[in-house]
Formats: C-alpha cells, sequence, structure tokens
C-alpha cells in the first residue's frame, strides 16, 4: 500500500520541486481520485444544458458515475448513475430525455428525478421481504451537496466541508466575469461540446493553463505564421483581424509575460490576469457596450469590460476563460490519462459578433483539432514519458523561488513567469492529500 511504500506522502512536495511519483505512481492517483476528486466541489454542468424536465446529463466524479437530471419542479438533481437493484447505469447515453420517470433498462426500475423510487415490476414479489419502497437504499442514491452558481451546477460526494461559494472565494470572479457581460447576466451552452483524451496525468493540464513561458516557446510556429499573415493583411487592406491575433498573440515576449499576476488562493484556485483585454474598438464591441449600457448604466458597463482576466483555475480540475466563453473540465482515468470537456457559452442578449468572435478563439485555439492544442497535447504526453522514465526524481518548480508575495494562505507573483502557481497548487494538494477521515 501506499502508505507503507512512503510513510509521508508530504516528502514527496518540497517547497521548490516535486517527486515525480507525483505524477506517475498508481497509488498516488487512488488516493487522489478519493481525497481531492471524491471530496472537493467538482463542476458537472450548465442548467441550460438540461432546460426541460427529465432532461439529464452523464458524467463522472472521480471513479463515481453521475447523472444530472431536471425535475417537474425545475430543480437540478444530481444523483449516482446506479440502479438500487443490481447496479446497472440507469442512463446509458451522455445525454437524453426521460418521459415521466428514469427507467433502468435491466429491470425496469423506475425512478423519480429526484432519485426515488417510483416503482417496480411485481412488486408483490417483495411482500414480506426486507423491500421497502421508501427506504433510500432502494433509491439513487443523491450527491451529498449540490449547489448551482449563476446556472453553473457544482456537486459534491462528502458532506463535510466547505459551501460552494467559499470553496470558490475569489475564483468565482471568473463566473462572475463571463456572466456580467450580459446584459441579462445568463450564458447558455452551445452544443456539441468537445472532448479530448490527453495521455498524461491531470496535473499537466491545470499547470499548463498558468505557465507562462511555454506559450512564446511551444506554440512560436503557429503564432508566428499567424503574425506574418495578420502583418500582410494590414499592409494590404488597414484590417486586423481579431481571430489571427488569437494566434499572433503566441510570439508575445517573456518580458511581456514577466508583468503579468498570478494569484494562488487556499483550495489551489488560481486567477491570472493581465494577458490581454478583448476590448477593440470596432462596431461590434462599441454593439456590445450599448446594449450592457442600456442594462446595467455606462459605470457598471466599464466596470465589466475593463476586467482583465485570461485564466481562472477552479482547482483541482476547471479551467475558465471568462472574456472568451470557454470552460475546459477534467476527468481524470488514470495516472497517465486525463478526459477533459471542452465547454463554450453564448452571453445571452448580447449581439450575434461578440458570440462569433468566442467561437473563433473555441475553434482556434482550444478544440481538439487545433495546433495549439496539438503542441499541448504532444509535451504533456512526452513530459509523462519522461516522468515515467528514472532519469531524475525531481520536478523543478524553481523560478522566482523565494521572490513572490506569500502570507503562508495567498501567493501573488511579482514576475509574471513564476511557477508560484504550481507551487500554490502543491501547497494545496499536500493539504488534501494528507487530510484526516
Amino acid at each position: 500500500m501506499l502508505h507503507e511504500r512512503i510513510p509521508n506522502l508530504a516528502k514527496l512536495v518540497e517547497p521548490d520541486r516535486v517527486h515525480r511519483l507525483c505524477y506517475t505512481d498508481q497509488d498516488i492517483f487512488d488516493l487522489e481520485i478519493k481525497n481531492i476528486f471524491e471530496k472537493t466541489w467538482q463542476y458537472c454542468g450548465h442548467d441550460t444544458q438540461i432546460p426541460k424536465a427529465g432532461d439529464f446529463f452523464t458524467f463522472q466524479i472521480g471513479r463515481q458515475p453521475m447523472v444530472m437530471v431536471r425535475a417537474e419542479d425545475g430543480k437540478i438533481h444530481v444523483l449516482y448513475n446506479r440502479c438500487a437493484h443490481r447496479g446497472v447505469q440507469v442512463c446509458g447515453s451522455r445525454k437524453g430525455h426521460a418521459d415521466g420517470a428514469l427507467t433502468c433498462p435491466y429491470h425496469a426500475w423506475r425512478f423519480h428525478f429526484d432519485g426515488t423510487l417510483e416503482s417496480v415490476p411485481l412488486e408483490k414479489g417483495y411482500r414480506d421481504t426486507n423491500f421497502k419502497k421508501n427506504d433510500p437504499a432502494f433509491s439513487m442514491t443523491p450527491a451529498a451537496s449540490v449547489d448551482i452558481y449563476r446556472g453553473f451546477v457544482f456537486a459534491k460526494l462528502d458532506p463535510s466541508g466547505p459551501s460552494l461559494e467559499e470553496w470558490m472565494g475569489p475564483a468565482k470572479i471568473a463566473i462572475d466575469d463571463m456572466c456580467d457581460r450580459s446584459p441579462v447576466g445568463r450564458v447558455e451552452v452551445v452544443q456539441p461540446y468537445n472532448r479530448v483524451i490527453q495521455r498524461s496525468n491531470w496535473k499537466f493540464f491545470m499547470e499548463n493553463q498558468i505557465d507562462t513561458v511555454h506559450p512564446s516557446v511551444t506554440h512560436m510556429a503557429v503564432g508566428q505564421s499567424a503574425a506574418e499573415l495578420e502583418r500582410k493583411i494590414d499592409r494590404e487592406t488597414g484590417e486586423h483581424p481579431l481571430h489571427y491575433h488569437y494566434l499572433s498573440a503566441f510570439t508575445t515576449p517573456f518580458e511581456k509575460w514577466d508583468t503579468l499576476i498570478n494569484t494562488g488562493y487556499p483550495y489551489g484556485h488560481i486567477v491570472f490576469s493581465g494577458y490581454m483585454g478583448l476590448r477593440p474598438t470596432d462596431p461590434d464591441t462599441r454593439a456590445h457596450e450599448a446594449v450592457l449600457t442600456k442594462a446595467y448604466g455606462r459605470e457598471k458597463m466599464e466596470e465589466y469590460l475593463s476586467r482583465n482576466i485570461h485564466h481562472v483555475l477552479l482547482y483541482p480540475g476547471v479551467s475558465i476563460q471568462s472574456p472568451l466563453q470557454q470552460l475546459r473540465v477534467l476527468r481524470p482515468l488514470a495516472p497517465n490519462r486525463t478526459l477533459s470537456e471542452i465547454w463554450h457559452f453564448r452571453l445571452v442578449g448580447a449581439p450575434e459578433a461578440i458570440y462569433r468572435r468566442a467561437l473563433w478563439y473555441y475553434n482556434l485555439v482550444n478544440s481538439p483539432a487545433t495546433m495549439i492544442n496539438a503542441d499541448d497535447l504532444e509535451n504533456w504526453q512526452r513530459g509523462q514519458k519522461g516522468l515515467e522514465g528514472s532519469g531524475n526524481d525531481w520536478v523543478s518548480f524553481h523560478r522566482d523561488y523565494g521572490r513572490d508575495t506569500d502570507d503562508g494562505s495567498v501567493i501573488t507573483t511579482n514576475n509574471g513567469c513564476s511557477e508560484a502557481p504550481m507551487r500554490s497548487q502543491f501547497r494545496a494538494w499536500v493539504k488534501f492529500m494528507t487530510a484526516e477521515k
């Protein structure tokens, strides 16, 4: 067992380096699933994915198969996707609609949308047995806690711990920032969503999103090609297409990256700000400003559109790019295998051009087909293979160690290329992994 082989998990994480076993060891991965993913708040989906009673969406929390379903009263429930009879997963599709009840395909046990048992075939066969229709043991088990923040649905399998808003803390700005860009304060999910399997540990993804050194290296070829085309179009037409800038921005020099700010919070969340403000002066932006001014007044419009948040990570597995209406969520499968879901949102009531602008980024940067994503996936896989070797037992996070502002709880970078965000995540990792209970 892990605790017999490694008596002190905390010894795997030093202030400025981490042991490679944190990315490769099966026992450590199993403990991560148990102590992190199955105990903390996890993203389930958005309420607009299941607009009608009986609509459902299936996903995993840790190793637990779950289903999010809307009931007749409009309430959203998150249930373990398991029939109380013989254990068969009740909902077999990723999404769908159930008429009247969730029905097990094996023996036709039927469950209300809150998970309670509605009916069983041959009910007379259960007379004078220990079967009791109203016993929760014969219902679909609900998640211990379910909460919704501005349409974003989260669930927790462990009844202890903080509320959703307490857990999110300052990182909830990502959801606020996205929703506030709508004149009615709402977003709606865009279907279909993308799914990618990365052949690497889940932490590679979480570290990469706030790694400010890799973009100008990993994505240099794509960025330079886009920059050349951007300059050519400018010379010939005087225009600056924003979708080229999405890629040419990857040529940003290290000196610029070093001016940005990453802030790490106690639960492992990271807020990355100062990257690029998507506030051009074109007619589409002016139209967006106009609808927001009408809805909120000019002062609030300026406040909402002047935020400059590029990335927010909700630890351990959510990445939100609020100015671009993108969300990615991780579902770890193995130490070297991770599923990511890639979601895109529309700002309800905002001009269609603003949606199209964000859709360019979704397709150019975050989709499975983009060269940017392919660059990252290649590096993460090569990183995983390297750490599975024995050439060096340690992963270095030394850059700017000791130069950050650290009060023992919140870490803020003074140099944008600092590896403080990774150190902050592992500080939370140790607390989760070594917690009692």
